[in-house]
């Protein structure tokens, strides 16, 4: 059964020019390092980790982060961006099966 990946994020919907943002953002994931094996078949589980996370910032990317087999479940990330204008936020997970999983929310920056 497919586990359901749900991204959560925590950032500010207004902001003054020039302000730096805290953000902070977590998704729902099991990380299967690829190391583990299956207590029933003895086999090894495959290797399903989210591997990138990128922030953008009306398109252009902000915030980027690889992320490797020891990374744990449900990753957590908090950065900083600084405002400039009204815009978009848009946060995004890659996975190793070549799956993204998304949030974006707008900004007003005022």
């Amino acid at each position: 059964m497919a586990k359901k990946h749900k991204p959560r994020v925590k950032a500010p919907k207004t902001a003054s020019p020039g302000e730096v943002m805290e953000i902070k953002t977590l998704i729902s994931h099991e990380m299967e390092s690829g190391q583990r094996k299956d207590r029933k078949t003895g086999e090894l589980i495959p290797r399903q980790i989210i591997n990138r996370f990128e922030c953008k910032y009306n398109g252009e990317t902000v915030f980027s982060a690889d992320m490797h087999p020891a990374i744990s479940a449900n990753p957590y990330m908090a950065f900083y961006v600084k405002a400039g204008e009204s815009g978009e936020l848009e946060f995004l997970w890659h996975d190793d099966n070549g799956d993204v999983y998304s949030h974006s929310q707008k900004l007003e920056v005022a």
